[in-house]
């Protein structure tokens, strides 16, 4: 059974030549991990590629589609057990990998080469650089599986080697009928201090940056050599699945305490296309040059994603350049109190923000340390993407909800002289009433709103259990405040013996339920653990 789980359910019509590839390199602008407030995740290094030759408009097409036998476009509709999809191989073009961020020699050698034929590398002093730590993320850019993303850092010992399939136990597991079971693999190479992509005899073949990694037999099933992964790097595995690669080296932080963030697009049925992700979830800590500072913050956007990227990286950046004056940053702590530097940071962003079409929730949770090392948390929110912490076993609502059918919305737009009409529940097609961006809209009705919810300050006492959750409205719709402590109490429980990655853990079971109950809107989440301490990127941004 082990065997027949790891044979994938497609097969070539012939073998695979050593040159051989598929033109599937595409450009992506994708927000990724990255430290110290700067976006390290980019674009593909598609000027590391040139084409020898053009496919044609028909070769492209049979590339990409019409070489496969039966409907791929919703693969888990009309496929029986034991039905195969077969592709055949497009062999009229030729791409040559030109010297990127590697040595000549070994970018001419990236297929097959031996240890002999290799140029070789002086190994790094490791007492030297024991403190540095290199942290990969892989985001699956298209394919069934597009959307997801995982990072891993070098000194993870306990997830790594790192298994991209189509079956457990793979780390990234793709639902993608020409992916094979154990398909590729990713390890640390401790002796070069680098990270390596290894083919593991899949029936279909790996590729990186469109040249073949794998054994010229494929049928053979033999491990293709490990290649050195670059950050940028494309890996295709399959027809359409393409995984964006960023690496980045720094050294780890100890932050004071346990960060799981997490999202999916999700589809509108089971086995569905994906819906488009117009989610962005993001934290810093500390904020740059303020280092008893912290924000976690999740936008949802709507009519595109471009909203949502812009607030995500605007606001932050707002909230440290107000905090970088040392009058109003201690007036922070010595009143417990943030809530002008929230309200003057949502204004700014809204002030900066270009989108007049587009338009997103925003909710921010900042949080902050004293000189005895006592922690505080506020939040601001305009839209619907919640947030609650729980300490001591009592919830507390750190959002407001700002949908046009709420009642505080209700009041606040009867207040200003316009009331909502009996049944009204949108306004301009909007079911929200406040949000970033959306200029046009705003424009036309004056009901609108972006300025934001401010919540009190919660003072999180050591050892009381506390835990905050933040979450798009992927997640609200179909699990309420209640069934998610429930949910994150019996994950305590569960992993009670474990301390490693445990917020990631339980920010996976909130994901996991949403996907059980079957949401059909974007689902991000952020689940921080004030009773935990971590080592964490101090920066990271999700798409």
């Amino acid at each position: 059974m082990v065997g027949e789980l790891e044979r994938p359910l497609v097969s070539n019509d012939v073998d695979l030549a050593q040159d051989q590839s598929n033109d599937l390199t595409r450009n992506y602008d994708l927000d990724g991990e990255c430290h110290l407030n700067a976006a390290l995740l980019r674009p593909p290094r598609t000027q590391g590629l040139v084409h020898k030759q053009r496919l044609s408009s028909a070769s492209r097409r049979l590339a990409l589609g019409d070489s496969v036998v039966g409907d791929v476009s919703d693969p888990l509709d009309g496929i029986l057990v034991g039905q195969t999809l077969k592709r055949r191989v497009v062999t009229e073009h030729l791409v040559e990998l030109q010297t990127h961020g590697r040595p000549e020699n070994q970018s001419q050698n990236l297929r097959f080469g031996t240890e002999n034929d290799r140029p070789q590398e002086s190994v790094p002093n490791t007492d030297a650089i024991s403190d540095q730590r290199s942290c990969l993320s892989l985001q699956v850019v298209s394919g069934p599986s597009c959307g997801l993303h995982c990072s891993v850092l070098s000194t993870s010992t306990a997830r790594l080697p790192l298994t991209l399939g189509r079956v457990p136990p793979s780390y990234l597991l793709l639902k993608d009928y020409e992916v094979s079971g154990k398909h590729a693999m990713i390890t640390w190479n401790l002796n070069k201090l680098r990270w390596e992509l290894v083919d593991m005899g899949s029936l279909n073949g790996t590729l990186l940056n469109s040249c073949p990694i794998h054994h010229p037999d494929p049928g053979s099933r033999l491990w293709g050599d490990p290649v050195e992964l670059a950050s940028g790097d494309t890996i295709t595995v399959g027809t359409t699945s393409n995984i964006y690669v960023h690496i980045s080296s720094h050294n780890e932080r100890l932050v004071p305490f346990g960060v799981g963030m997490t999202s999916d697009p999700m589809s509108l049925r089971r086995g569905g296309k994906k819906l488009p992700m117009e989610d962005v979830c993001y934290y810093h800590w500390p904020l740059p040059g303020i280092n008893q500072f912290g924000v976690f913050g999740i936008c949802d956007g709507h009519g595109g994603v471009g909203a949502a990227k812009s607030a995500s990286k605007i606001l932050p950046e707002m909230v440290a350049t107000i905090l970088t004056d040392s009058v109003k940053r201690e007036r922070v702590v010595s009143e417990q109190d943030a809530s002008d530097v929230l309200r003057d940071a949502f204004s700014q962003t809204e002030a900066s923000m270009n989108n007049y079409y587009e338009g997103c929730t925003a909710t921010l949770l900042l949080v902050w340390a004293d000189a005895d090392e006592n922690f505080f948390a506020q939040c601001a929110n305009v839209g619907d993407s919640a947030c609650f912490i729980n300490m001591d076993g009592k919830q507390i609502k750190m959002t407001e909800d700002h949908k046009v059918t709420s009642c505080s919305e209700r009041l606040r737009i009867e207040g200003i002289g316009e009331p909502l009409k009996d049944g009204e529940t949108r306004l301009c097609g909007l079911n929200l009433a406040r949000m970033l961006g959306d200029k046009f809209v705003k424009q036309q009705d004056s009901r609108f709103s972006s300025e934001p919810y401010i919540s009190q300050v919660v003072h999180l006492k050591k050892s009381s259990g506390a835990f905050a959750l933040l979450a798009s409205d992927g997640l609200w719709d179909v699990v309420s405040f209640k069934k998610a402590i429930q949910l994150v109490v019996q994950a305590r429980e569960r992993h009670s013996t474990e301390t490693e990655n445990l917020a990631e853990k339980i920010a996976e079971v909130m994901l996991n339920e949403a996907r059980t109950q079957r949401t059909k809107d974007n689902t991000s989440i952020i689940f921080i653990d004030f009773d935990s301490i971590s080592t964490v990127s101090s920066c990271k941004v999700r798409p």
